[in-house]
């Protein structure tokens, strides 16, 4: 089994969800959860504050330096992640795909890399 990266990708503009579309987004998500669970496919996951929220650290001449973030600017921002054991990238795909629809927000998935595969 190989571990992938489920990100959810949050745009930084626009309405935020409605009360009762957040609720149905959250049935959704505890049924995707409990799918990955009985499959044996669950390791971690869980959501992100806003990157207002952030602090990023730079190594700086001996020193590290903090700055309020995000990191990068831009229209999207990680919003959430999921961490997965799936069988193969088409396995771990077809997890990304019911991310999508859980979420209603689009997923990107990457293979992760697990320290006890080197």
């Amino acid at each position: 089994m190989k571990y992938y990266l489920l990100s959810v990708i949050q745009p930084s503009e626009g309405e935020p969800p409605s009360t009762e579309a957040l609720a149905s987004i959250s049935r959704n998500l505890d049924l995707f959860h409990k799918a990955l669970r009985e499959a044996g496919a669950w390791v971690f996951a869980g959501g992100l504050d806003g990157p207002e929220t952030a602090t990023v650290l730079r190594p700086r001449d001996g020193d590290v330096v903090t700055s309020d973030g995000p990191y990068a600017e831009g229209k999207e921002y990680l919003g959430g992640l999921c961490l997965i054991r799936a069988s193969d990238d088409e396995a771990a795909l077809d997890w990304g795909r019911k991310a999508a629809w859980a979420t209603t927000l689009p997923i990107e998935v990457r293979p992760f890399v697990h320290p006890a595969e080197h």
